[in-house]
This record gives C-alpha cells, structure tokens and sequence, in this order.
C-alpha cells in the first residue's frame, strides 16, 4: 500500500502531522510505528526502554518506584522537547507514546505522597509540550498482554504479576474512555497480531485511509 493511501481522504492541510500510538506494555505500539513511518516517510519518536531504577522496582525496592517514575518523566520530556510546538513539522511524526502515558503509571506506582510531588513536576513539564494531531489508543485484554509478554525476551517483563498487567489495562482503560484532548481512534487489538499476520495489518492500514474526528472506535473484522 502506498504512503499517500493513509488518511488519503483528508485533504494534505488537514491530515494529521503528529501521530501518536499509545497502549499498555506490549501491545505492539513500536511496531505498528515503524510500519506506518516507512510509509508516510515520517520521523520516529521512539520511548526510552532504559531506565537504571527498572530492576529495583521489579525487585519491590523501597524508593525505587519514585526513583523510575521521575526518570522516566524526564526522558519522555527531552524527547517531546524536541518537537518545535511553534511553526509547521517539516515531516509527519509518529511517536510510541504521549507524554501523559507517564502519568497513568504514576497513580499505579506511586504513594500518595510521592503523587503529590511527582504531579508539580508533571504540570511544569506538559505545558512546554506540543499535543499530537491524532492518538490511536492499542486496546487491549490483560489475557491478550501476558501471552505477548510470555513470548518476548525482556529480562524485567518477565517478572510483571497479572496482577499488575490487570491494573495497568485497568488504567489505561480508564484514561482513554475520559480523554478529549486530541482526536482519537481507539482500536481493539485483543484478537488480532497486526505483528503476525498481514491480513490484521492491512485491515488496520484500510481504516487509516479514512479521516478520524473526535473519539472513535474501530473494531478490526477479526474481532467481530
């Protein structure tokens, strides 16, 4: 399928210039990011994988939650940084997260106090940030997660509880059904592998041909 074939029915003014796929941990948000910038010709915004605190917080380290959750909040930060919110992008961008993903892991993570804190720093940094054009939101079930987890290779993944993976859907779930800052598609993956199979992937790309206003939901044909 061609480049121009995505969000072909809009107008070039009007389709959107910074594009952004959120979802829960391993719901294929990286992947679906590379397949779409090799076809808008777009540039990547990638979110950090790295963070030296991530294996005392598997290990229920004390302070280690706070400790991962504020660098991860200063690296999404210096990423989003980059973006110039002033004048036109000179390409499309595609970005693996937005910068209010932290947030949702933030009230999992964090204690009450360490919340209060965390959201000061929260606020100063997101009103610097340029706001995607368009979210596409990868929903998904908790059982769908763990056979994915269960199949990749990252040493701290591994340790996720279904506990936690059940409350982090849970989040997200929650975040997305209250969001209006951006327009949004919200598509459910939980019985398609976009990763996989063609067949799921060209069925997402055919409903990227088409423009999205405001909130709405797609529901692959797998799904049905």
């Amino acid at each position: 399928m061609a480049s121009t074939a995505l969000f072909g029915s809009q107008p070039t003014a009007q389709r959107p210039r910074y594009i952004a796929i959120e979802g829960p941990i391993h719901v294929g948000k990286s992947h679906l990011v590379d397949i779409l910038a090799e076809r808008l010709h777009a540039r990547r915004i990638l979110d950090s994988k790295s963070n030296p605190f991530l294996r005392d917080f598997y290990n229920d380290r004390a302070g280690a939650a706070f400790a991962s959750q504020m660098y991860f909040l200063m690296q999404r930060y210096k990423l989003l940084k980059e973006l110039d919110s002033s004048s036109s992008y000179a390409s499309t961008i595609l970005s693996d997260f937005i910068f209010e993903r932290d947030k949702v892991f933030a009230f999992i993570n964090l204690d009450d106090h360490e919340l209060r804190v965390y959201e000061q720093y929260f606020s100063l940094l997101s009103e610097q940030l340029p706001k995607p054009d368009l979210v596409i939101y990868l929903q998904t079930t908790t059982e769908a997660l763990m056979r994915r987890i269960e199949k990749s290779e990252g040493d701290f993944e591994g340790q996720i509880s279904l506990d936690y993976l059940t409350e982090v859907v849970k989040a997200f779930d929650h975040f997305f059904f209250h969001y209006n800052a951006t327009d949004l598609l919200v598509i459910n993956t939980s019985e398609i592998d976009f990763a996989e199979r063609n067949e799921d992937l060209n069925d997402l790309l055919h409903r990227l041909q088409q423009p999205v206003k405001g909130t709405q939901y797609y529901l692959p044909l797998k799904s049905k």
